[in-house]
């Protein structure tokens, strides 16, 4: 487990394409949502490749096969290899071959990556909480789930059969907007009977091992759009983190974030790979990390903001940002919101220490549009 506190986003003087051996890159809002690509996600994820960066694609989806994901991401313009691709579905087939006997049954709620994966481990899928399951396993079955394949679980679990899921995440992105994911569903065959499963998907161990074994990445950055799965699961696997506001997570969530919550860079979209990150410096410190003059309160060459001198002021490309009472406060005219949002990042953790930040940042936010 990570036991360090990030106060703020990290710089980075160097391309993060380059900084970094292998992108861990989440799949729903941050390659494509709905099954169509997000924007400039296929010309970024191509130029971060063709510099050496090994790419591969990490989900908690265990809907789809490996090999039906590398389709689909080779005809958005993205070539993969089914090799490239790591779903819950593996991790939470790799887990239940551990704890059953070779070859056992297990009942299946969910999509064929979910049947895939266990016959890979050497077990055998069956449907019916009657087929004498050794375990359930439930992973997300798409939008057309039968009502009854949870009624079937619940059957098998309340019986005392082992109960393990993919992933828990309550939400899913869509074309059309947020919909329920694979942990709503859990949560109905946990209220019918009363037990817990054994998860395997971000932000958990099992998923991290299974990323770690695939891939063989040495230094990898975790690139997602979610606090609670892609970002806590880098922080409790002790690796950097990239979030993109491209999916589900908002920016006044972010600034919010409690510290396992809270990732190494920020940015809006996969953009972010191919370029250096800023750095958020303290103020009356310049930006490049060095002391400023003694008696000056901003980077040489800057004048003053009048929020230079609050408490926990925080200043990141043209923008100054602080906490006064209850309140986030943001100065300047930065070019890139991107970097506003840095800088209220780090005046708000920094406040929150080890907790999350309450300060009302709406203001601020709508200055920069986000």
């Amino acid at each position: 487990m990570n036991e360090t506190v990030r106060n703020r986003p990290a710089g980075s003087a160097r391309p993060l394409s380059e900084a970094y051996d292998t992108a861990l890159l989440d799949l729903d809002g941050v390659v494509y949502a709905g099954g169509e690509a997000i924007v400039h996600a296929v010309g970024s994820l191509g130029a971060a490749r063709a510099g050496g960066m090994h790419l591969a694609y990490v989900t908690n989806n265990a809907l789809r096969t490996p090999e039906a994901v590398a389709a689909h991401l080779t005809d958005l313009g993205v070539p993969a290899e089914p090799a490239d691709v790591i779903t819950s579905a593996q991790a939470v087939a790799r887990l239940i071959a551990e704890q059953v006997p070779a070859g056992a049954r297990v009942l299946v709620i969910g999509g064929e990556g979910l049947r895939v994966a266990l016959r890979e481990r050497g077990l055998e899928p069956v449907e019916s909480a009657d087929d004498d399951p050794a375990a359930v396993v439930q992973g997300y079955g798409g939008p057309e789930l039968p009502w009854g394949r949870l009624a079937e679980a619940s059957y098998a679990v309340a019986r005392g059969v082992p109960w393990f899921a993919s992933n828990t995440d309550l939400t899913i992105p869509s074309a059309r907007g947020i919909a329920p994911g694979n942990g709503a569903a859990v949560e109905v065959v946990r209220i019918a009977t009363g037990a817990t499963p054994q998860v395997a998907g971000k932000p958990l161990p099992p998923m991290h091992r299974e990323t770690i074994l695939r891939t063989g990445a040495r230094r990898p950055l975790v690139v997602g759009d979610r606090l609670d799965t892609d970002i806590e699961g880098a922080y409790a696997g002790g690796v950097d983190s990239l979030l993109v506001l491209t999916g589900v997570t908002t920016a006044a969530q972010l600034i919010a974030a409690e510290p396992r919550h809270r990732p190494t860079y920020v940015a809006a979209d996969l953009r972010a790979l191919l370029t250096g990150q800023p750095e958020v410096a303290p103020t009356g410190e310049a930006p490049t990390g060095e002391a400023a003059p003694a008696g000056q309160t901003a980077p040489v060459g800057e004048a003053a903001s009048p929020v230079d001198g609050r408490r926990g002021g925080f200043r990141c490309g043209g923008w100054v940002a602080a906490v006064d009472g209850d309140t986030l406060v943001l100065d300047g005219e930065g070019d890139d919101p991107m970097d506003g949002l840095r800088a209220l990042c780090a005046a708000a953790w920094t406040a929150a220490g080890d907790g999350a930040c309450g300060a009302d940042a709406g203001k601020a936010l709508a200055r920069l549009g986000l």
